[in-house]
């Protein structure tokens, strides 16, 4: 250690000589030779001591938000009417093209849907029309019932998704009942009350995405989770749904059921290619993370849109980012209709 230069040591002495007995000894141990360390332990203890006990004090006085609900911003701008709030069963309608007409009488004709080149002439479209139409007289059918029309912005060639073209037909073409209410003073023609119990789902960019996604949208529009899910698809792909999606989902076999629908010229081609393009890549990666099936997603996301659901149904974030080195093991974390399974 160096010494101390000599004017600082001689205004030291003079300084010390100066103190009464007391105060002398502790400014002696204070200037030893760890005194500059001694002194800083001592002003950092005070500063973490007021530190701690001021984050304390703000903490108590400022309660937290409960960890799974929404940020307060968008929370405000969420009205639920109490007959939303007491829909139990979710009904799932997968898109599968987009429809990007507007005239209702023409939703038959193929130039007016976003098609890929082997859902021309095969009586797709059709079928199309048929799952939505089916759905549709569920959802009528069932007052506790929310209709949720499922799939993303998949095509380059369109701005809009699958599922708003579906839900655009649907109301267009009046599958979906509207109810006639008295006109305003101000008018002379009957207006009608809008059909609250159909909503789109715009992110999902598969079979399993459109089960999954569906029911964190069920959650965001309502604010509480399905007790039933009705699936309305293709007949071909009833397993995928019942045996792979379900399973991989945990959601309980008693409280599922598929609707299927094949086009009227759908046959052994169709249901050959969907075992080696569907069924089977899903029993060797069950929730489509990995390899062909990433790409699939990847190669239907061509605006790179991501979901809300992070946000709307935090519960669900570990199932969503659950990607298993073995391809096939199952989520095991909780789920919030892990109650329905016991009941």
């Amino acid at each position: 250690m160096l010494p101390a230069p000599v004017s600082f040591s001689k205004h030291r002495r003079i300084f010390r000589r100066n103190l009464p007995a007391s105060p002398r000894r502790t400014f002696d141990i204070l200037l030893t030779q760890a005194r500059v360390t001694n002194l800083g332990l001592i002003l950092l203890s005070c500063f973490a001591a007021f530190s701690f006990l001021y984050n304390l004090s703000h903490y108590l006085s400022h309660p937290r938000e409960p960890l799974h609900s929404s940020p307060i911003s968008i929370a405000s701008t969420l009205s639920r009417p109490r007959a939303i709030q007491n829909l139990t069963h979710l009904i799932v309608v997968p898109g599968h093209s987009i429809w990007k007409g507007s005239n209702s009488h023409l939703m038959r004709n193929e130039d007016e849907w976003i098609l890929e080149p082997y859902q021309k002439k095969g009586g797709r479209v059709s079928a199309f029309i048929s799952h939505i139409s089916r759905g549709a007289e569920l959802a009528l059918n069932d007052e506790h019932s929310l209709l949720v029309f499922s799939g993303g912005q998949t095509r380059s060639e369109s701005t809009t998704t699958e599922a708003e073209s579906y839900l655009r037909l649907a109301l267009s073409s009046n599958f979906l009942q509207t109810l006639p209410i008295d006109p305003p003073s101000h008018q002379t023609h009957p207006t009608a009350l809008p059909f609250q119990r159909a909503t789109s789902e715009n992110h999902a960019l598969d079979s399993f995405q459109n089960l999954l996604f569906s029911i964190a949208r069920f959650h965001e529009y309502t604010g509480r989770w399905p007790e039933h899910i009705t699936v309305v698809g293709y007949e071909m792909k009833r397993r995928r749904f019942e045996e792979l999606h379900r399973e991989a989902l945990r959601w309980p076999a008693s409280r599922f059921t598929y609707v299927g629908i094949d086009g009227k010229w759908e046959g052994t081609v169709a249901q050959k290619g969907e075992f080696q393009n569907g069924y089977n890549p899903y029993t060797q990666d069950m929730y489509g993370c990995h390899s062909g099936l990433l790409f699939k997603r990847r190669s239907r996301n061509p605006f790179s849109r991501f979901h809300s659901y992070y946000t709307s149904s935090p519960e669900l974030r570990p199932l969503f980012d659950w990607c298993p080195d073995v391809w096939t093991r199952l989520f095991k974390g909780p789920l919030p209709w892990d109650a329905l399974r016991r009941s």
